[in-house]
């Protein structure tokens, strides 16, 4: 994916003096683009941006990095055994190479066993290749964090598949617990070549083997000679997120297939399928649509699971992490060009970033997918830009839709990875508030989760540097991003709601 064009934040300083004062239009209440004033809000944002490092016990807190040194090397350690234990599975990955990089945060190292179960899993994707996971579900007898309910089980299920550019599952699995939590299972996994996932196919007679044939070209509608490899292709992530729902649904009695597998140490079916409510659903907002399973994904995952919601009929919604997307077909090469473009079909929630992987001023802003470059500083940022990317799509195709932009947030807002900046301070709380609000009313059919959704105040149990999971309560308001539209569009019990700019930023 593109990469913004970082600027020094100096120029914001610069702009300041040669723009002076702007005619441009601006929302009721803010400054004018190029003022003084806006110029400073810019600067703020920025700074903001890279709140989850700065803050008071933030990633640059000697309490993080207490709780980082006995977390992380322990984990990693246990990794190396585990690969070391089957040498011809090889996972040629940043995560078996990094410490810190596939851990998550070590704020919830005790949340195993005290606030849900996490149950590893394997198994062989569609070309051989031995795949990681765990499975996320309620303690027996646990209740509802938020509500005090009782969780009874089985529960609605969840596939989350995680970014490209060597995303690994663990940076997902404070949004894997937190859906815990509130009644769901959660399957996160390694897509092939990511993470503690082999790299490489078994297509051989020998099935222990990794083997790709690289002696001749592949002929016209045949695989690559090395599925799979390298990672980073749209590939992966569409056809691991097929077979890890394949994974997911299996049972003893309808098992999964495990392709090549060989003498891999692999599970037959989901250990926890019992605990997944397979009663086909008959409130669902879709027809035809009855499975109790979302798919969620990130990055290149989100572009996946934005595609796979209109063909796999086993999804009932989608959550997608930056971004949803109806914009082009999801192969932009030739391998995918023959599935067609991407087709709103199930409700869908776009948690969209304001910036890429970097961090520069608006006027130099350009996201994930806008090709433009610098711009002049005496405009402000075009306020759809977040709505048009798949919000726009579904709301046209008359399906539920929700997108929303938290404030200062970057493409590494999902991931929880141990000094990789930026991030915000609060953009996985908002993340997480509105998606188990979303997976709410669209899996559980809670009637409490439009308040949430609609509502101006959120509220989010998160854990400090003790491991205590303390409430936070955020005002909407502050927490969503004042340069780029957050809206909804959905059916409530008291008639459609629709608002394509709760933030009051110019969309309306």
């Amino acid at each position: 994916m593109r990469r913004s064009r970082a600027l020094p934040v100096v120029a914001l300083a610069l702009a300041a003096v040669v723009v002076g004062s702007s005619g441009a239009v601006a929302a009721p209440g803010d400054p004018a683009p190029g003022t003084p004033e806006y110029l400073a809000r810019d600067a703020q944002n920025i700074a903001d941006a890279y709140g989850r490092q700065t803050a008071p016990d933030g990633q640059l807190s000697p309490q993080y990095g207490l709780a980082s040194a006995q977390y992380i090397n322990p984990v990693f350690a246990a990794d190396l055994l585990a690969q070391a234990a089957r040498p011809n599975r090889p996972a040629l990955t940043p995560a078996m190479a990094v410490p810190g990089w596939n851990s998550g945060n070590p704020y919830r190292a005790d949340w195993n066993g005290t606030r849900g179960q996490i149950t590893p899993v394997s198994f062989t994707n569609r070309y051989g290749a031995l795949i990681q996971g765990d499975l996320f579900a309620p303690l027996p007898g646990a209740t509802d964090p938020y509500t005090g309910e009782p969780l009874e089980g089985p529960f609605p299920g969840v596939v989350l598949t995680t970014g490209s550019v060597q995303g690994s599952e663990r940076m997902y699995w404070w949004l894997a617990q937190d859906l815990a939590e509130r009644g769901y299972v959660v399957l996160t996994y390694d897509v092939q070549g990511q993470g503690r996932s082999e790299t490489f196919p078994h297509l051989g007679d020998v099935e222990d083997l990794p083997y790709c044939s690289f002696a001749a070209a592949p002929a016209a509608g045949e695989e690559s000679p090395c599925p799979g490899v390298p990672s980073q292709q749209t590939a992966n992530f569409v056809y691991g997120t097929q077979d890890a729902i394949d994974f997911f649904l299996s049972t003893p009695d309808a098992p999964y297939a495990n392709p090549a597998a060989g003498s891999a140490d692999v599970d037959g079916h989901n250990p926890l399928w019992e605990q997944f409510d397979r009663s086909p659903d008959p409130d669902t907002v879709t027809p035809g649509r009855t499975t109790r399973l979302a798919v969620v994904g990130h990055s290149l995952g989100a572009i996946a699971v934005s595609y796979l919601q209109a063909v796999d009929e086993r999804i009932q919604t989608v959550v997608a992490l930056d971004k949803l997307s109806t914009r082009a077909s999801i192969r932009d090469g030739e391998e995918f060009d023959a599935l067609g473009p991407l087709e709103p079909v199930v409700p869908a929630l776009g948690l969209q970033s304001e910036y890429g992987f970097t961090v520069a001023p608006y006027f130099a802003n350009s996201g994930l997918f806008d090709p433009s470059e610098v711009g002049s500083p005496a405009e402000a940022p075009d306020p759809r830009r977040e709505l048009a990317t798949g919000y726009d799509g579904w709301t046209a195709a008359g399906v539920d839709s929700m997108v929303i932009v938290p404030r200062a947030s970057t493409h590494l807002e999902y991931t929880d990875i141990a000094y990789v900046l930026p991030a915000s301070r609060y953009g996985q709380a908002v993340s997480s508030v509105y998606t188990q609000a979303w997976l709410g009313k669209y899996l559980q059919h809670d009637p409490a989760a439009d308040s949430v959704l609609l509502g101006t105040t959120l509220q989010y149990l998160e854990p400090d540097s003790t491991g205590t999971w303390q409430p936070v309560t955020l005002d909407r308001a502050e927490h969503l991003s004042f340069y780029f539209c957050s809206g909804y569009d959905i059916a409530t019990a008291s008639g459609r709601a629709v608002d394509d700019d709760i933030a009051d930023v110019g969309c309306a």
